[in-house]
């Protein structure tokens, strides 16, 4: 147990774990020796191998909490039908990473800002200091999104994407104003990870596949903000969740994953700031209806916002501001909340 919690603590998500005393000998699974590993991480994702030999095996692995198995020799002797009705591969979920944590920071005039609904902001901080304690305290990635960008102004926020890749040692992406190639290039050349798209891509969708062309589908983040109408639709929101358009959000986010985008930043303009939770409705449909990761913004208020907008909404990824930037929640407590409720994070 000491090895494996050593590189649990490095970041590791995902186990294997053979008793080597049955292994090819189909005498049945360790199960307790799973059971053991579960309750001392029940966070990682366990990989049971060894002594299967068929469909009762397999059963009583998924009773001890184990989610996925290696099967090698029952397979060579006993054929494929020991699978028939395994409780694994044919009903399994996708396998979930673990999820990623994100402290998003809005710049405006070089400098961290908050509001509700996108208004009444407030200073936060410095970008570059904010950036360096939460790469310190644990953050999986970054988000920065110029909040007021203008032609101007895309030569400060590359100077400060350089002062934050020298800063830290985690990627972050970096969003606002963006519409060409060459304000991609900028960006990236700074280093920046992704970039983030969202108003120019509403205009000219296009945008979305020649950024994926030129720079790879898995650097372009497609930021969508949206509002929920009296009807119950919601609603694509343009210019900082200032302007509405006709766009229907389920319908624009698959296009934009057709169209290239490697990823889906969804805010509620609705919850955004109110500390009352996500809009996990929506982040489940969204979720539902593309293939690439999605991150959860807007509304986080505690901890188990988090986790509903994982176990409800199935993000990949979730994103909050206020809370880590006024000392409401820090990352590490927020990871091992996820963690003693079962959900893999990167520790």
């Amino acid at each position: 147990m000491d090895f494996i919690g050593s590189f649990i603590r490095k970041g590791l998500t995902s186990v294997i774990c053979t008793d080597v005393s049955r292994d090819g000998m189909m005498s049945g699974p360790a199960t307790d020796l799973y059971r053991t590993v579960l309750r001392i991480f029940p966070g990682i994702d366990l990989i049971a191998s060894g002594g299967v030999s068929g469909i009762d095996d397999l059963k009583a692995l998924e009773a001890a909490g184990v989610k996925s198995v290696i099967v090698g020799k029952a397979l060579y002797e006993k054929g494929t039908g020991i699978l028939n009705s395994a409780p694994f591969a044919l009903r399994s979920e996708p396998h979930s990473p673990a999820v990623r944590i994100i402290p998003c920071l809005d710049v405006k005039n070089g400098r961290v800002v908050k509001g509700i609904n996108f208004e009444g902001l407030r200073d936060a901080g410095d970008p570059v200091e904010l950036a360096r304690l939460y790469s310190d305290q644990g953050a999986d990635e970054l988000v920065f999104l110029d909040i007021a960008a203008t032609d101007e102004n895309r030569k400060t926020m590359a100077d400060m994407v350089r002062r934050v890749a020298e800063a830290v040692n985690i990627p972050f992406t970096v969003g606002g104003g963006i519409s060409s190639v060459e304000d991609v290039s900028l960006l990236l050349s700074n280093g920046a990870d992704k970039v983030s798209v969202n108003s120019a891509a509403v205009k000219n969708p296009q945008i979305i596949s020649e950024l994926s062309r030129r720079f790879g589908s898995q650097c372009i983040v497609l930021a969508v903000d949206a509002g929920k109408q009296t009807d119950g639709t919601w609603k694509v929101f343009v210019n900082g969740g200032k302007v509405a358009t006709d766009l229907d959000l389920y319908e624009w986010v698959v296009k934009g994953v057709d169209l290239g985008a490697g990823e889906i930043l969804f805010t509620s303009i609705d919850n955004d700031g109110t500390g009352k939770g996500f809009a996990v409705e929506a982040l489940a449909k969204i979720a539902s209806l593309v293939t690439v990761p999605v991150i959860a913004s807007g509304g986080a208020g505690k901890p188990q916002h988090f986790a509903d907008a994982v176990t409800e909404g199935k993000a990949s990824a979730l994103l909050a501001a206020g809370l880590f930037h006024y000392g409401h929640l820090t990352i590490a407590d927020l990871k091992n909340y996820l963690l003693e409720n079962g959900i893999a994070v990167r520790v």
